[in-house]
């Protein structure tokens, strides 16, 4: 058996430890970690029942289990499916295929519209103001829009700094940028679980992760505690940007 053992098979073992892994960080990073190895244990002693001790009662047993608990996962596990699915749609290549075969051309922010988004955020800052930014990309927000005061306005750095003033009724709330316009303001997002996240870190962090797992959004946040600005990304935080950082940040190519 030994000497049957090809490169298909090392590829084969490689492509469902890789597999594993993701699936570990995923379950980490979401708080699921103890679940998941609860299920690992089932599995195990699935295998061990019918494979090895080949009790039959016992095994039939375990066989409707799993059969149901395939459905019963994809509940559980939803949003972390979503971001897998998510993750792998918005790779750069994808998209590209995507977009050779439906001739679909992507809508992106410009650099000369981005500049009023960083001066606001660089003055904010400074006044310890506090706000929260979501610059949509190939993910639809539409969802999001609906929940706040929707409208259809050119990027434009005062008025981004006067809706998030502290008096504004829609400082409180998520504005939400689509390719060249501020589409919404006051908007409510989706607060990440995630249980890696630092402690100091306020709700609008935790908002702006939560769209950052969610879509492949550019969420950006200037505490008012500190005056801080962060990014969240891909799930991912960026703290305490410069000026110089955010730009570069949100100026490339995802």
């Amino acid at each position: 058996m030994f000497f049957d053992f090809g490169v298909k098979d090392f590829i084969d073992i490689l492509l469902v430890a890789s597999l594993l892994y993701y699936t570990y960080k995923l379950m980490k990073s979401s708080g699921s970690i103890n679940l998941f190895a609860g299920i690992l244990v089932f599995v195990m002693i699935w295998l061990v029942v019918t494979q090895v001790l080949e009790m039959r009662l016992l095994g039939s047993i375990f066989d409707k289990l799993v059969s149901v608990g395939v459905v019963a996962l994809i509940i559980l596990f939803q949003d972390e499916i979503r971001r897998f699915l998510l993750t792998l749609g918005s790779h750069r290549n994808v998209r590209r295929l995507v977009r050779f075969f439906t001739g679909h051309i992507e809508g992106k922010v410009e650099h000369d519209d981005i500049l009023p988004i960083v001066m606001a955020c660089l003055n904010m800052s400074k006044q310890k103001v506090g706000a929260l930014i979501v610059m949509e990309h190939t993910f639809p927000l539409d969802e999001i829009i609906a929940t706040g005061e929707e409208f259809n306005a050119e990027i434009n750095q005062r008025l981004i700094e006067n809706i998030f003033f502290k008096n504004s009724p829609l400082h409180d709330g998520a504005m939400i940028i689509n390719k060249n316009k501020i589409r919404a303001a006051g908007c409510i997002l989706p607060v990440s679980h995630d249980m890696n996240i630092p402690k100091e870190l306020g709700l609008r962090h935790r908002a702006a992760m939560g769209i950052s797992q969610q879509s492949d959004a550019h969420a950006i946040v200037v505490s008012e505690e500190t005056g801080d600005i962060s990014v969240a990304y891909q799930g991912q935080f960026y703290l305490k940007l410069s000026a110089e950082e955010l730009e570069t940040l949100l100026t490339k190519e995802n």
